[in-house]
């Protein structure tokens, strides 16, 4: 009965979506441990066969996520264990990159598109990273983060017939990943060329939470009217861009094929083995991401120049009362090239203790930045919490936000409750749009 359930699941799924190819949608729920996209190799390399290949990718791209193993030592709290090292703080031995693994199987790949941070994941956050080559394998890389555009120049859209996605996001709208993939299949639809996506869970797929973004709050931190937590896998964010007609080129105007994890479900929490970026550290860090990158650009600093970037924040200018008594001091550090408050001492807390299950009950917690606002609006009433603001106004929380209604509320007064309280009606109905995209049960 289950079999019949999930067949009819995709069969529906595909009917309603006639311009997205469904790769073996039918054996999503087998009993065994979690498949991801890229290492179901029988399904999508002959897709490729005889054709100039790019892929979108970067460091994260380790087929199945395979590694030498995490370590077991008891008492260790997993989530703070840093990625790249298994319990006992040896380094973990990677799997095979998806780029080597299709070279190996004579997929011939011309290019290389890579993100936000690089290739290697190893740039600080917004630097411009140059073209290069892969000195491995001598294919070039061509950076989406060369200019100030992000978007893929015609010039590198004639070295390839067809896309292939294959990277780590981690569910969130101000996470970059998500808008380099949507310029691509933008340009891909304007060109006719197929993108073929290799799914991977979310790990922060399990809720839904923040407000929808509005247009004008577009920027290179939001490009979609999702909430901040999207709670989408990146292949069923792509069906609903492409769905949706998010895409400048219409409606299903992309070509895409989407090939999902196996035995995956939007319940499941499934922990990263490799940093996704150089600021989030380890899994607590993935967690707490939604709730303390809301810093960003203010008075307050998430810890980046620390060993623990989004679990702790602080700022010089808060006098450490008992509610701010944990102090640290920016550094710079790689991938966090002159960090906010650089040498300076800052009070605040640590969120290293919180225990997991609190993180995940409270999705995002707007109690932090509440409780800083106030605090520092009584510690140095003369300085402005939010920062500076653009030629339009905009603060940088606004546009993490989608909205300037979060910091409206929190400048009158309003508790974090009754801010969240605002936003719900807009997730349920966003929950009932997203449906029709979904590839795992919920």
């Amino acid at each position: 009965m289950k079999q019949l359930l999930s067949l009819c699941l995709a069969l529906v799924l595909a009917l309603a979506l006639p311009f997205v190819a469904l790769a073996d949608a039918s054996d999503l729920h087998s009993p065994s441990d979690v498949v991801l996209g890229d290492a179901r190799f029988d399904t999508y390399i002959p897709l490729l066969e005889g054709k100039r290949v790019a892929l979108f990718s970067n460091h994260s791209g380790i087929v199945g996520d395979m590694t030498s193993g995490t370590g077991d030592a008891e008492g260790v709290d997993t989530s703070l264990i840093p990625f790249g090292r298994d319990a006992d703080g040896n380094e973990i031995e990677y799997g095979e990159h998806v780029l080597d693994a299709m070279l190996a199987r004579g997929v011939n790949v011309t290019a290389i598109f890579s993100p936000e941070h690089g290739f290697r994941g190893t740039a600080s956050a917004g630097e411009a990273v140059s073209d290069s080559v892969d000195p491995a394998t001598g294919v070039p890389i061509l950076s989406l983060y060369a200019e100030n555009s992000h978007y893929p120049s015609a010039e590198s859209m004639d070295a390839f017939d067809v896309l292939v996605i294959d990277l780590q996001d981690v569910g969130l709208r101000y996470y970059t990943y998500y808008i380099s993939m949507y310029y691509l299949m933008d340009a891909c639809a304007a060109a006719g060329k197929p993108v073929v996506l290799l799914d991977r869970p979310n790990p922060n797929g399990f809720y839904v939470d923040g407000p929808i973004l509005r247009d004008e709050f577009k920027s290179g931190v939001g490009r979609l009217p999702v909430p901040i937590v999207h709670g989408l896998t990146l292949g069923e964010l792509a069906r609903m861009i492409n769905g949706e007609g998010w895409l400048e080129a219409g409606k299903d105007a992309c070509d895409l094929t989407v090939i999902p994890c196996l035995n995956y479900t939007h319940a499941d929490r499934v922990p990263l083995v490799r940093a996704p970026s150089p600021n989030l550290k380890d899994m607590r860090a993935v967690y707490l991401y939604a709730s303390t990158c809301f810093f960003e650009n203010t008075l307050m600093s998430v810890g980046r120049g620390t060993d623990h970037p989004f679990e702790v924040f602080g700022s010089p200018y808060l006098s450490g009362d008992d509610a701010f008594d944990y102090s640290f001091t920016p550094v710079s550090m790689p991938g966090a090239n002159e960090p906010p408050f650089e040498g300076r001492v800052c009070q605040g807390r640590q969120l290293m203790d919180t225990p997991l299950e609190d993180i995940w009950n409270a999705g995002i917690n707007l109690n932090y930045l509440v409780d800083a606002y106030n605090a520092i609006r009584e510690d140095a009433p003369g300085v402005d919490f939010f920062g500076t603001p653009d030629s339009e106004g905009r603060y940088w929380l606004d546009k993490l936000c989608g909205t300037d209604e979060v910091r409206k509320m929190i400048v009158a007064g309003e508790s974090a409750e009754a801010i969240k309280a605002g936003w719900q009606a807009e997730i349920e109905a966003f929950k009932e749009q997203r449906r029709p995209y979904l590839l795992y049960e919920e």
